[in-house]
């Protein structure tokens, strides 16, 4: 990933192991997916490791069966100097049939270094104005 505008793209097919009692994708779940999404766009967004600081407005929009493929999509919306927001969407498919939205959330990410603090991200617009100026 190399500028703003791309997305990561994830693939997952739900098993019983992953479902609740109803036989759907357990909430927490659906969410451990999402931030895994997250996790790798931003990661390659920052060309650093990231730590999840804030998750927000987790919209579960449909049931998920067990059976059916989700895929996730994640990409950047907001960059600073050392976080980001990412959004993420989900849609579910079942054989033979559309694909339907299933998940939403954002994501704040921030880019840390190797003792875990806040770190830069290289290239952030905030500082391309500043090294211009």
């Amino acid at each position: 990933m190399t500028n703003q505008n791309e997305a990561v793209e994830l693939t997952e097919i739900v098993f019983p192991e992953h479902a609740n009692h109803y036989g759907t994708l357990f909430g927490g779940n659906a969410l451990m997916l999402m931030s895994k999404a997250a996790f790798l766009c931003a990661r390659a967004f920052a060309k650093s490791d990231v730590v999840m600081a804030r998750c927000g407005d987790a919209q579960f929009l449909a049931p998920v069966p067990v059976g059916n493929v989700l895929h996730l999509r994640g990409w950047i919306s907001r960059v600073g100097r050392s976080s980001l927001t990412v959004c993420v969407s989900g849609t579910a498919q079942q054989l033979g049939r559309e694909p339907r939205a299933v998940l939403r959330s954002w994501f704040e990410m921030v880019a840390v270094d190797g003792n875990g603090r806040p770190a830069r991200i290289p290239g952030a617009y905030l500082h391309r104005e500043k090294e211009e100026a």
